[in-house]
């Protein structure tokens, strides 16, 4: 219980450090290392180096495939690669399907590009087929959210789920194809869901509108070539199919072809996919134009990577302190139903998401909690995974930067803004871990 405590007490410094202080949210999250580890009986050597021991890993494992993943996405923008992928699949459907389509897209989007990105990219379209379709905005952005944050939390390359499997210490390409099935399948009926609930009249437009918008409309033809939407798409499928083939060789296979081994690792694969999206965006870009977008997206890496390394930082001490061993025993001497341990591992990622705002912290944070329960309780680590990333896609309000994206652009009150980026993200936390406890059993 003291250990509890101590946990509490480094979340608020963290708070504090970020809130009051407005202190970068990394160097708050080591502050709050720091804490937590002399407290709970660390000497200061070993706390610092167990921090730095925390980022170096997590970075040795995350760093180059976050940075190949994030000039991919920035490529992909500023090529209008992604843009041609978003129109091109909107208009291959009739106007009755056309929001599942537009959920379909922002999923597929984010999954090389962060959340922010693909909103920005998609709210024009959102906005053109609002209007189109007769249907209110909230209508289409709900589709935006839904598919893009379900993407993004449960589909690597993305920091989180990207960690998941190096935390948990499971095949990445388990991470993708559950990740990529369980997500889809949870957006689409969240997405259903979200629809039922604003047909019946959910929706306020005098509390949960602003009538002002950030975003202003522009023309669309900007004169410039666009690469083919086949094209576009490769630098996304790529490096998923490589990943995957290399999952499935070593499943059926004893002896994996060291070739086949070399391409499907993960910083191979996106390297590969990075190189797709240099020779598909010379269509539009000038070497000039490309290498600027590569140093933007070297840029925002930096700040990903810190962050992500800090919340590393903050799972290593944790685990010092023995408090993922003394969980595991906890809750297996509870009960041995392994829904116990996922539904602790969702809510647990839920209270992180709330305190401190990032989905990266509080997933990486819990799943180093949680990294000794899934050999103590008998399950597939990647369900572990699941919990843990959909508890840190629940509780996503106004500590968050994707909610003010998503809610200023849109013309939305923040009560606006909780009934489309949060319900909606927290419908697809729901569905997940509801197929995170069926995979638990029957897998």
């Amino acid at each position: 219980m003291i250990i509890f405590l101590h946990l509490v007490i480094a979340i608020a410094i963290i708070l504090v450090c970020i809130l009051k202080l407005k202190l970068n949210a990394a160097i708050s999250l080591i502050v709050g290392s720091l804490y937590m580890g002399i407290a709970c009986g660390l000497d200061p050597v070993t706390t610092i180096d167990t921090i730095a021991s925390g980022f170096g890993n997590l970075m040795t494992s995350l760093g180059l495939s976050v940075g190949f993943g994030v000039i991919l996405g920035q490529l992909l923008s500023d090529s209008g690669a992604a843009k041609k992928i978003a129109h091109t699949m909107v208009n291959a459907v009739s106007s009755k399907y056309a929001m599942y389509a537009l959920g379909a897209t922002a999923f597929l989007l984010s999954v090389p590009v962060f959340y922010d990105v693909t909103f920005v990219i998609l709210i024009p379209l959102a906005i053109a087929m609002a209007r189109e379709t007769k249907k209110p905005l909230y209508y289409t952005v709900g589709a935006i959210i839904i598919g893009a944050g379900a993407a993004h939390t449960l589909v690597p390359p993305t920091p989180n789920p990207l960690a998941a499997a190096e935390i948990l210490h499971f095949d990445l390409g388990i991470m993708v194809g559950v990740g990529l099935i369980v997500g889809g399948v949870s957006a689409f009926l969240a997405l259903k869901l979200y629809y039922i609930l604003m047909d019946r009249g959910f929706w306020n437009k005098e509390t949960d509108e602003t009538g002002v918008m950030l975003y202003e409309e522009e023309e669309e033809d900007t004169g410039k070539k666009e690469p083919s939407f086949f094209a576009s798409l490769l630098p996304v499928i790529l490096p998923v199919i490589l990943i995957l083939v290399g999952t499935i060789w070593g499943a059926v296979s004893d002896n994996t072809p060291i070739l086949i081994t070399f391409i499907s690792n993960k910083n191979i694969a996106l390297l590969l996919g990075v190189f797709a999206a240099y020779i598909i965006s010379s269509v539009s870009m000038t070497k000039e134009e490309k290498d600027q977008s590569a140093t933007e997206a070297l840029k925002s890496t930096g700040i990903v990577l810190l962050i992500t390394g800090a919340g590393g930082s903050f799972g290593a001490i944790i685990g010092a302190t023995g408090m993922a061993d003394y969980i595991a025993t906890s809750i297996s001497n509870i009960s041995a139903s392994p829904i116990v341990a996922l539904l602790f591992a969702f809510v647990v990622a839920a209270v992180f998401r709330i305190a401190l705002g990032s989905g990266t912290v509080a997933s990486i944070t819990t799943m180093t909690i949680m990294s000794s329960v899934a050999g103590t309780m008998g399950i597939h680590p990647v369900w572990i995974a699941i919990a843990c990333l959909s508890g840190s896609l629940s509780c996503g309000h106004v500590n968050d930067s994707g909610f003010w994206v998503s809610t200023n652009l849109s013309g939305f009150s923040i009560k606006g803004g909780l009934k489309t980026y949060t319900l909606g993200n927290a419908f697809v936390a729901v569905f997940a871990m509801i197929f995170a406890m069926i995979g638990s059993l029957v897998f």
